[in-house]
């Protein structure tokens, strides 16, 4: 007879190779055993009887805002603890968190800090972008490299912060500075600065979408594509949004990946309206034609990763006038709660979104004991309620800045627990009491 530290049993497990009841064993923070373990015992016994089990979940694209220097951030609008309580609440294991906090993550003492700060106040794992500067370029191939960082980040295109490199010769230093897969927020910046003058404060929201347009988004990927073939570098490129860019995209498959946010999948123009500036994010909720592309582009399998970019402001600074107001939604916490509605209205198969939400980002940021339900694998689950009927509200949120465009909108699917490292984090709501440091 087998004895485990948590036995998951009754649910539903989406395995690599099938979707099947199956029990999960855990010991030491690792899956050991998956089958029928009826005469198996343990410490704890999850009941995951009409539930199903997947691998822990990866939002790889979030903003927390904190960089673990005493006196920085912002702890009304999101912190270290309360970004990553939203994201286990929200089914969610393991976040990758994004450089652009004050001050931003770029050098080794910057790391440390920010290191130091996830060991202590966060309840899933997480793994670090160091950004790049025109400064750090020679430090990147050892930053790429220490423990808990995911990828290094480069702003090609001017969104929240000052990280910004936006000339070929400096994007080219730094792709031949390493060799793991960088990230990029890829607008043109030069078209940005170019349309800006077109437009005048106060004019409705919807006209960011018009700024930060289409042929801005299309020429950015273009170009890092083009220096990523040029150095051999793979990119990735994030929160790709316009049918223009899916097209271009599926040429060059050999040397970048694509992630998709949430948003991108589920809002149209029609946003602006309804939500007025918190509907404002960078690249910009755009028309029904590309989020008919973006859905095309998962069916097929040309996107790999979709992510929340999570970037919680105060409400105060979302609601000036545009373009001054505050571009970046929160996330993390809807995140599967929209992508499980997603599966229940037909748009994609649950095994699709976990490879999306799992095995894709696991292959994409080299996190090789995440993404998959395998024996050896770290022990993060997600379980989920594939019937439950829900409506988010605004206090299940987590974070303290307190708003979400998705108030209000039912969802069918519904996380019911999440395990880090073999660890309950969450269940039926509840939260576990224990944090378990970084895993990337």
């Amino acid at each position: 007879m087998s004895h485990f530290d948590l036995l998951v049993r009754g649910g539903v497990a989406v395995l690599p190779w099938t979707v099947a009841e199956c029990d999960v064993g855990v010991r030491h923070g690792r899956i050991v055993a998956l089958g029928a373990l009826s005469d198996a015992t343990a410490d704890t016994v999850l009941d995951a009887r009409h539930l199903h089990v997947l691998p822990g979940l990866i939002d790889p694209h979030v903003h927390f805002r904190d960089s673990g220097v005493p006196g920085t951030g912002d702890p009304e609008v999101e912190t270290m603890a309360t970004g990553t309580r939203g994201a286990v609440l929200g089914g969610i294991t393991c976040v990758l968190d994004m450089p652009n906090t004050t001050p931003p993550l770029t050098d080794v003492a910057a790391l440390a800090a920010k290191r130091a700060m996830v060991a202590r106040d966060a309840l899933c794992d997480v793994g670090l972008y160091v950004g790049a500067t025109r400064d750090n370029i020679s430090d990147l191939a050892t930053l790429e490299t220490a423990p808990d960082v995911c990828a290094i980040k480069v702003f090609a295109g001017s969104s929240t912060g000052g990280l910004l490199i936006d000339d070929d010769l400096t994007l080219e230093r730094v792709m031949r500075a390493g060799s793991r897969r960088i990230a990029y927020h890829s607008e043109d910046e030069a078209r940005l600065r170019q349309r800006r003058a077109l437009f005048r404060v106060g004019e409705p929201y919807s006209r960011h979408a018009e700024w930060r347009d289409e042929r801005c988004a299309l020429l950015g990927t273009q170009r890092i594509v083009s220096l990523a073939r040029l150095t051999r570098r793979p990119a990735h490129i994030l929160h790709v949004s316009t049918a223009e860019e899916f097209k271009w995209l599926a040429a060059h498959r050999t040397i970048a990946t694509v992630e998709v946010l949430v948003n991108h999948l589920t809002q149209a123009s029609d946003a602006y309206d309804r939500d007025g500036p918190l509907a404002v994010m960078n690249p910009p909720i755009r028309d029904a034609r590309h989020r008919d592309a973006a859905w095309a582009a998962v069916a097929d399998g040309r996107v790999d990763t979709v992510g929340s970019d999570h970037a919680p402001h105060p409400i105060a600074a979302k609601q000036r006038p545009w373009p001054d107001c505050a571009a970046g939604l929160t996330g993390v916490q809807t995140l599967l709660p929209l992508m499980l509605d997603h599966v229940a209205r037909g748009r994609l198969s649950l095994a699709r979104m976990v490879d999306l939400m799992a095995a894709g980002p696991a292959q994409v940021y080299a996190l090789s004991e995440l993404g998959r339900l395998v024996v050896g694998a770290r022990a993060n689950l997600t379980l989920v309620d594939l019937r439950a009927r829900r409506m988010i509200e605004a206090d299940w949120l987590a974070s303290p800045c307190g708003w979400s465009p998705f108030v209000g909108t039912r969802v069918t699917g519904w996380p019911a627990a999440t395990v880090v490292g073999g660890r309950i984090a969450m269940r039926d709501g509840a939260l576990g009491s224990q944090s378990v440091g970084t895993n990337s």
